[in-house]
């Protein structure tokens, strides 16, 4: 096989995607450098389209899939029941196209079925760690204008879990890409420093964290938490449960290398691939609907709203007593 044929980009005839170059080719090609990320979806059930993908090709996989009984006038809904036997095989697939050094982000909540919690996002998290899965973190999005609400027995739903997995404990994670401000907490907490501030000081309840306060004194960013505060999706009317952009851009800035590919398999309105395209990454979106393909095509090219503004949030009015996908 002469260089040039083995440097190319690999090709499957039957889907018509590209995937991008990889290794030493694509580090050192400045023609490759120089193109622009170059984004795919493709229409189908993501469990057949992945199976066509080849092995350890992807740098992250960030979606949100059906969650259990949704989107039912959509994707038809899935059991709660039946959902981890659903998932699996997908997840199969996830795992063998994920490179090493690669992550998973599941966006995913559970529901209330009979006035309790249902268990299936708990069992899927199992079930994928006898797949062969890291539970590696758990990521809590705060949906800052989750509208308000008044239930007998709870309050309005205002949180998501972007559960993270991986394949091995050595993945790829630039945790500078996703500094946020120090706050003005700092002004007066890094003034006035104690002992154990000034070395590192052991969690009291074991948790096998600890911390030197005084490392930080003086810097203007610091590591964020593991809570985003992020709004809901306002602006995208084209589709039943559309995530914001900014939430997909942080986990890719935080776990996908430049140049490298994302993948979605759930694409809906092609929020991901929006996010991947504008921080200069390669990305595949699998979408079973042939509507909503043409829908991410639109967002992708960057011709409709992708994220809602902070201005966008419902303003509550005070009152003595007044969701998920």
């Amino acid at each position: 096989m002469s260089k040039a044929r083995k440097n190319a980009p690999r090709t499957d005839p039957a889907r018509q995607f590209t995937l991008p170059l990889e290794g030493p080719a694509a580090e050192t090609s400045a023609a490759a450098n120089a193109t622009p990320p170059v984004q795919r979806i493709i229409q189908g059930d993501c469990l057949e389209i992945l199976r066509s993908l080849p092995d350890a090709s992807v740098d992250l996989i960030v979606t949100s899939p059906p969650y259990a009984d949704s989107r039912r006038a959509t994707y038809g809904g899935v059991a709660p029941d039946a959902y981890v036997d659903w998932f699996l095989p997908r997840s199969h697939e996830m795992l063998r196209v994920l490179k090493p050094s690669g992550t998973f982000i599941l966006n995913i909540k559970e529901k209330v079925v009979n006035g309790e919690r249902h268990p299936y996002v708990l069992n899927l998290i199992l079930a994928l760690r006898e797949q062969g899965w890291l539970w590696t973190e758990e990521f809590i999005w705060h949906k800052k204008n989750s509208y308000p609400g008044k239930w007998p027995n709870r309050f309005r739903d205002a949180w998501e879990r972007c559960l993270q997995f991986n394949k091995t404990r050595q993945f790829y994670m630039d945790q500078d890409a996703v500094r946020v401000p120090m706050g003005n907490w700092a002004e007066s907490r890094l003034k006035r420093l104690s002992d154990t501030d000034a070395r590192r000081d052991e969690s009291r309840v074991q948790s096998g964290f600890g911390k030197n306060v005084s490392r930080w004194v003086g810097r203007a960013l610091a590591y964020p938490t593991n809570v985003l505060h992020l709004a809901t999706e306002c602006a995208n009317r084209s589709h039943s449960a559309a995530f914001p952009e900014a939430l997909p851009d942080w986990f890719i800035r935080l776990f996908c290398p430049a140049r490298g590919l994302v993948l979605d398999p759930f694409l809906g309105s092609g929020t991901t691939l929006r996010a991947a395209k504008a921080l200069g990454r390669n990305g595949i979106g699998i979408e079973l609907r042939p509507d909503y393909c043409a829908i991410a095509e639109t967002t992708v090219a960057g011709d409709s709203p992708a994220e809602a503004r902070e201005d966008d949030a419902p303003r509550e009015t005070p009152r003595a007593s007044t969701a998920s996908r």
